[in-house]
C-alpha cells in the first residue's frame, strides 16, 4: 500500500506537517488510474498540491492554537488565560509600587491643625536614579503639645493620576479602562460623581467577595484587558449597585516603575505641607514590596487554588494562595499549621516569605499582609510572619579529569565547577522546599566540562545566631535534619574524655574572660565550650548545653557571650555552628532555605592517570571560591 494511503484506498489524515500533507496528496492522485502516468514534480499541478497542503497545514495550526487557548493549562496567550482565571474568580496581580512608611516633622507649622494633601510627592535616589513617592489620602493633623508630626505614613513610588469616564448606558459596548499598564492596582481609589451639574461623591469600594455584594453595594470590578490594561466594571443592580446614565466615574491611582525602587531609604518632601516648609523626614521603614506582574505561569499555578480556596484562608494551601494576591514581593512563600510547629501552637498559621526584592519583610510590611489577611481568617486562626532561616551546605568537591580530551588547566575547570554551582545555588535552591539531592547535585558537577571524569563530594552545614550580649542566654538552633552519629563517643579523643565532635563554630569571649572560645560536642550529646592554649584545647569544666542526632538540634542552655569573634575573616554579629548530617541529602523544613555557601565551598582537582596516560599522577590543585 502507497504510503499517505490506508488499506480502503482514502487518504491518511492524521498527518499534519506540510512536507506529509503535500506527500500524501500526491500520493492519493497518483493512486487514482486517471493520474497513473503523471508527472506530478515538474508540472503545475504540484504547484496546486502546495497550496492545498498550505491551507490544510494552517488549519491543523489554527485548530491546534485554539484547541490550546481553550483551557487554562495549555494556553499561550496572556488574555486567553486572564480569560480562564477571571471564570475561576482569580484576578492575576499587577505591578506593585514600593512602600515606604515615613515619619514627617512640620517644626515651624502653627495653628489648629494642617493638611497633607492627596498625592504629596517625597523624593529619594536609588544607585543614582531619581525616584518620586507619594501619599494616597489626605490626613489632616492636629499638633500634639504643640509638635506636628506625621507618624507612619505610607507613601508609595509612582505619579498620582486620575482618570474620568461619563456614563452613556446607551453605548452598550463602553468600557471603563485605565489608559496605563504600569498601574499598582491595589492604590485604586473610585468614586462616583452624580452628574456633571451635581457634584455629589459616593465612594466605591473593590469587591473582593460576591456573596458580600448585594444590589445596594456600591461596589466595583477589575480585570485585566487584552492589552494588559485594567478595565473597571460595575454591578448590574442585582451584584452591586448599577450606574446610570451621566455619572461621572473619577478613578484616582498611581503610576509605579514596579521594583526599580525598592530599598529607598532617604527621603525629602517635595513642596510645602500647608503652606510650612521647615520639613523634617525620618524612614520608619525603607521603601520595599514593589514588584512586576504576576506572571502567565504563576496565573495557571494559581488560579485553580484560589477558586478552592473561595477566598477564605482554612488551609496552609488557602494562605499560600491568597497572600500573593494580597502582596506580590514573593519569590518563594511557606505555610505551616502551628500544630507542626516545635512545640505545638494551635490557633496560629505561620507564614514565611522570601520577597523578591530584598532578604527580609519589613515590620511595616509584615503587619500590612496580617491586616489584609482579616477578611480570610477563619475563626480564630491567627496569623503569624516569621523569617525565613538559612541552612548553608559547604561542599568539599574533589573531582578527576581527563587531561588530554581538553586545553583547558584544572584551575579553569574548577572555576566553572564553581560558576555552575553558584547560579544552582542562586536560581535552584534558595527556595522553600528546594531539597539538595547529593546524586543531583554530583551529576551536575561531572556535566559541567566533557572532561570531568568523577567526583567525590563531602558536604557540612551551618547556621549562624545573633547571640544577646552580656547576658545569661539559652540558644537553640535547630538543623531539622538528623546528624552523623554512628556510635556514643564518635569523634571523642583518644582517650574518650576530651571533646572533640562534628560540631565546631566561630570564636567569642565571655563575659569576664579573656580567651576566644569555641565549642564542639563529645559525640555522646553534650556540648562543650574550650579556648586554645600553646596549640592544646582547654576545655571548661562543665557542657554548656546539648546536641541531638537525631533531630538536629543544638541547645546552648545558658551562655554569657561578651563579643562575637570575626567569621570568614570579616567583622560578625552573628556565631556560626557546623555540623556534618547524616545523610547527603538535606530536607529543608517550613521555613528553612537551603544555600551553597560559596565562600567556603572547596574544589579541587585531580588529572586522571589512566585516561591521560601520565604515570606521575599530576598535580593537586585546590581553589577556595570567594564572593
Amino acid at each position: 500500500m502507497a504510503s499517505g494511503v490506508n488499506a480502503k484506498g482514502k487518504m491518511v489524515i492524521t498527518d499534519l506537517d506540510f512536507d506529509q500533507i503535500k506527500t500524501n496528496l500526491k500520493t492519493y492522485l497518483q493512486s487514482q488510474k486517471e493520474f497513473t502516468d503523471y508527472d506530478f514534480t515538474g508540472s503545475g499541478l504540484s504547484i496546486l498540491l502546495d497550496l492545498l497542503a498550505y491551507n490544510t497545514h494552517y488549519n491543523a495550526f489554527m485548530a491546534n492554537m485554539l484547541a490550546n487557548e481553550m483551557f487554562l493549562d495549555s494556553a499561550v496567550k496572556r488574555a486567553s488565560i486572564g480569560s480562564h482565571a477571571k471564570s475561576l474568580g482569580y484576578t492575576p496581580t499587577g505591578v506593585r509600587a514600593p512602600t515606604a512608611y515615613l515619619d514627617i516633622l512640620v517644626s515651624d507649622a502653627i495653628g489648629a491643625s494642617i493638611t497633607m494633601n492627596i498625592g504629596h510627592a517625597f523624593t529619594s535616589t536609588v544607585s543614582g536614579n531619581n525616584y518620586q513617592f507619594v501619599n494616597t489620602s489626605e490626613r489632616i493633623l492636629t499638633p500634639t503639645a504643640g509638635v506636628f508630626t506625621f507618624s507612619n505614613i505610607p507613601v508609595y513610588e509612582g505619579t498620582w493620576t486620575t482618570s474620568r469616564f461619563t456614563v452613556n448606558t446607551e453605548d452598550v459596548d463602553q468600557k471603563f479602562i485605565i489608559p496605563n499598564v504600569n498601574v499598582d492596582i491595589t492604590t485604586l481609589q473610585i468614586s462616583i460623581q452624580t452628574s456633571t451639574t451635581d457634584t455629589t461623591l459616593t465612594t466605591y469600594t473593590k469587591a473582593n467577595n460576591i456573596v458580600e455584594v448585594k444590589p445596594t453595594t456600591t461596589a466595583f470590578f477589575i480585570q485585566e484587558t487584552l492589552d494588559d490594561q485594567w478595565q473597571i466594571y460595575f454591578g448590574d443592580g442585582v451584584v452591586g449597585k448599577s450606574l446610570v446614565n451621566g455619572n461621572i466615574v473619577i478613578a484616582k491611582y498611581v503610576i509605579t516603575n514596579g521594583p526599580d525602587a525598592n530599598a529607598a531609604t532617604l527621603f525629602q518632601s517635595a513642596s510645602n505641607i500647608s503652606g510650612f516648609s521647615d520639613i523634617t523626614v525620618t524612614t520608619a521603614s525603607a521603601a520595599s514590596g514593589g514588584a512586576t506582574a504576576e506572571t502567565d505561569k504563576s496565573i495557571k499555578f494559581n488560579a485553580p487554588f484560589s477558586y478552592a480556596a473561595q477566598n477564605r484562608a482554612v488551609t496552609a494551601q488557602d494562605y499560600r494562595v491568597i497572600i500573593p494576591q494580597l502582596y506580590s514581593n514573593i519569590s518563594s512563600i511557606s505555610v505551616w499549621g502551628g500544630e507542626y510547629a516545635s512545640p505545638p501552637v494551635y490557633g496560629k498559621v505561620y507564614i514565611s516569605i522570601i520577597p523578591k526584592t530584598g532578604s527580609t519583610l519589613t515590620t511595616s510590611t509584615k503587619t500590612e499582609i496580617v491586616n489584609l489577611l482579616d477578611s480570610y481568617n477563619v475563626a480564630s486562626i491567627t496569623p503569624v510572619i516569621v523569617d525565613a532561616e538559612t541552612t548553608k551546605i559547604i561542599p568539599t568537591i574533589t573531582f578527576k579529569y581527563d587531561s588530554s580530551s581538553t586545553t583547558k588547566t584544572k584551575e579553569d575547570l574548577a572555576s566553572e565547577i564553581t560558576t555552575k554551582i553558584t547560579s544552582y545555588s542562586n536560581d535552584t535552591l534558595e527556595k522553600f522546599e528546594s531539597l539538595f539531592r547529593h546524586s543531583v547535585f554530583t551529576t551536575m558537577i561531572d556535566d559541567v566540562n566533557p572532561a570531568i571524569l568523577s567526583n567525590i563530594t563531602n558536604i557540612k552545614m551551618s547556621k549562624t545566631f545573633t547571640p544577646t550580649l552580656a547576658t545569661d542566654t539559652k540558644y537553640t538552633i535547630s538543623f531539622s535534619n538528623a546528624l552523623y552519629h554512628p556510635h556514643s563517643g564518635h569523634m571523642a579523643s583518644q582517650t574518650g574524655t576530651t571533646p572533640n565532635g562534628i560540631l565546631t563554630s566561630s570564636g567569642f569571649t565571655q563575659t569576664g574572660k579573656t580567651p576566644t572560645y569555641y565549642l564542639d560536642d563529645d559525640g555522646a550529646g553534650l556540648v562543650w565550650i574550650y579556648y586554645i592554649s600553646a596549640s592544646e584545647k582547654v576545655y571548661e569544666s562543665a557542657s554548656v548545653g546539648t546536641i541531638n542526632y537525631t533531630t538536629g538540634e543544638v541547645v546552648l542552655t545558658k551562655l554569657d557571650i561578651a563579643t562575637v569573634g570575626d567569621v570568614d575573616s570579616l567583622t560578625s554579629t552573628v556565631i556560626r555552628l557546623t555540623v556534618t548530617p547524616a545523610s547527603d541529602d538535606v530536607v529543608p523544613v517550613r521555613n528553612q532555605v537551603l544555600a551553597i555557601d560559596t565562600t567556603n565551598l572547596s574544589v579541587t582537582g585531580t588529572a586522571d592517570t589512566i585516561a591521560s596516560g601520565v604515570s606521575d599522577g599530576g598535580t593537586n590543585y585546590t581553589t577556595t571560591a570567594s564572593y
